[in-house]
């Protein structure tokens, strides 16, 4: 990966910084992982995937771009208990807890008709990528609060921008993402604790190939209004490493979109086409 360059010193935007990063095992926050790692960061991974995570954990803690390790909590976002015990082994292991990203998610299958949608598969959806995200920033809050300090960062999407990109129950979890990180931004503001989104489009990561059935080339070519660009995890990560990092000091209650212009432009009727 990109991320596995060496940066110096001098460059490390994270440095001495503690975060932890759900759905950390693979995809967008496997890559975030290793660039926070890369910039100096001590990283908790929090995942079901245990064997991936803990693979991920050594890989990054081998690398010649890690001076600080990395490891990895088992940690289902639907379980207060597992929640408020990986925020509270991210603080008893490295003293403090700078960054929580709030990442882990899951999709449905498209149902375009909602009178074939199930409540309990709704419900399975806003459990995982909403109720997940309010635990989360919920006991992050808990130990950054006596700090005095800390970024709160959640894993949106454009389907929580506009309406018709993605099924039902994700995109209503999704808008309950970015209203959630509104209230919390300020509610914590006075505590010196900034809350922000981060919306991307497609990106190439396995469970979007998983659900699409499509590969990286599939994914590359689907609509996009930015040409030769192909949104990857790396992207996303970078977004991330911006809004954990103190660059962002004075930014909170954002929604840092990710979609190559995809959000600004109606599909459907437009004067200027599409590139040939």
């Amino acid at each position: 990966m990109g991320s596995a360059s060496v940066v110096s010193a001098a460059a490390r935007r994270l440095q001495g910084k503690v975060a932890l990063i759900t759905g950390g095992a693979r995809g967008i926050g496997e890559g975030t992982a290793r660039l926070f790692s890369k910039h100096g960061a001590k990283v908790l991974i929090a995942d079901i995937k245990d064997d991936l995570g803990e693979s991920v954990c050594q890989d990054i803690g081998s690398s010649p771009s890690s001076t600080n390790g990395c490891s990895y909590v088992h940690c289902d976002v639907t379980k207060e208990k597992d929640i408020e015990n990986a925020v509270n082994t991210a603080v008893s292991q490295y003293g403090k807890l700078d960054i929580m990203f709030n990442n882990a998610g899951t999709v449905d299958e498209a149902k375009p008709n909602i009178l074939d949608n199930d409540q309990a598969e709704f419900e399975r959806i806003l459990s995982v990528n909403l109720v997940g995200a309010f635990l989360g920033t919920k006991h992050a809050a808990r130990v950054m609060k006596p700090a005095g300090r800390g970024s709160i960062i959640s894993t949106a999407s454009v389907a929580g921008v506009i309406g018709g990109a993605a099924t039902h129950a994700y995109t209503s979890s999704k808008h309950g993402v970015l209203g959630l990180m509104k209230n919390t931004s300020v509610e914590l503001g006075r505590f010196g604790i900034r809350v922000n989104c981060v919306s991307p489009y497609l990106v190439s990561t396995p469970l979007a190939k998983d659900y699409l059935k499509l590969d990286d080339d599939g994914l590359g070519g689907m609509y996009s209004n930015l040409k030769g660009a192909v949104l990857e995890p790396e992207d996303v990560a970078e977004a991330a490493l911006y809004l954990g990092s103190d660059e962002s000091k004075c930014v909170s209650g954002h929604n840092l979109v990710v979609d190559g212009g995809f959000t600004i432009v109606n599909a459907g009727f437009s004067m200027f086409g599409k590139s040939e």
